[in-house]
């Protein structure tokens, strides 16, 4: 009875785990199988050296399946935004393959577009012959010019009809390229102040803070490196420009040109102090404040403090 119990739970296990009847039979059909194939595979790599030739040609096939895009395959306008993701050098090296494709205009234009922003000759009718790859050779040529001689730079430019002989358009240009070199840029605007009043007329502050707007200044028109003549005028214009974008602010707090070059000037120096390493004694918020006051009565306590927190938490604004 005990035992006739045992082979009934027995059974039933067996079938649960899949070695009952037909379970069991599969499963040890399928270990031959699997076992006859691996003695074939065996015998073919030793007819073959060890080497499974066949493996290794069907493992090349599928990869040269799998391969590069063919981008002429695709529809233009997919095929034309994956390309525009590439710079101008690996733009010229899409041309050995997809040569309609890479030397499309539209391309080329996004590229000399995307890098100076604003040349002349792009509300011109452009010349018998044009082509936007050439003209991105051209301005690359006259950036890297400007960068070693800044008036033959800007010759070069006029020379190739990219630029005007304006003092508005030479602003422009200057205002929306960042591949000309600041300390060149700087050496050219102090000799060029025609050009550097129409840049400066170029800048919106409106509604910034004073050191943002400072900072956002000296970004694109950089400080000298010492006190002088031309970092006086720098202010003064900054000034004039700041109190004609804020004209309601400069009402509310009674600001003038004046104390606002005075306010400039006192950011610099509190600049220099906080964050050069040489000045032990840093100037304190109840220093700045007293200081600032002295120079322009007019201004609020706590418009002064907010300016020296400003410079406390973000940094120099002529870095």
């Amino acid at each position: 009875m005990g035992q006739g119990l045992w082979r009934v739970a027995r059974n039933q296990q067996l079938q649960h785990q899949g070695y009952g009847g037909q379970g069991y039979l599969a499963r040890e059909h399928g270990r031959r199988i699997a076992t006859n194939n691996v003695s074939n595979t065996s015998h073919r790599k030793q007819a073959q050296g060890g080497i499974d030739i066949y493996h290794l040609l069907k493992t090349r096939k599928s990869k040269e399946q799998e391969g590069f895009i063919n981008l002429e395959m695709l529809p233009p306008e997919l095929s034309f935004t994956i390309l525009s993701y590439l710079n101008a050098t690996d733009l010229c090296l899409a041309s050995c393959v997809w040569q309609d494709l890479a030397n499309d205009e539209l391309l080329w234009q996004g590229l000399c577009k995307s890098t100076w922003g604003h040349c002349s000759i792009y509300n011109k009718n452009p010349p018998l012959g044009f082509s936007f790859r050439k003209l991105y050779m051209q301005l690359d040529e006259g950036s890297l010019t400007f960068n070693a001689n800044p008036d033959e730079g800007v010759n070069y430019f006029m020379s190739k009809g990219i630029l005007d002989d304006s003092p508005k358009e030479i602003a422009k240009f200057i205002f929306c390229t960042r591949t000309l070199n600041w300390k060149k840029l700087r050496i050219y605007l102090d000799e060029r102040r025609d050009v550097l009043d129409d840049l400066v007329t170029l800048h919106n502050f409106r509604n910034q803070f004073l050191p943002n707007a400072l900072r956002e200044f000296f970004r694109h028109i950089h400080a000298p490196e010492e006190r002088g003549e031309y970092l006086e005028t720098l202010i003064t214009k900054f000034s004039h420009r700041f109190c004609a974008c804020n004209p309601d602010l400069m009402r509310e707090l009674g600001l003038s040109p004046d104390a606002v070059y005075v306010l400039c000037y006192s950011l610099i120096l509190l600049s220099i102090d906080l964050t050069s390493p040489h000045v032990k004694n840093k100037m304190s918020k109840r220093e700045f404040i007293r200081n600032t006051r002295r120079a322009a009565q007019n201004i609020s306590e706590d418009f002064v403090g907010h300016l020296y927190d400003n410079i406390y938490l973000i940094g120099h604004v002529a870095a």
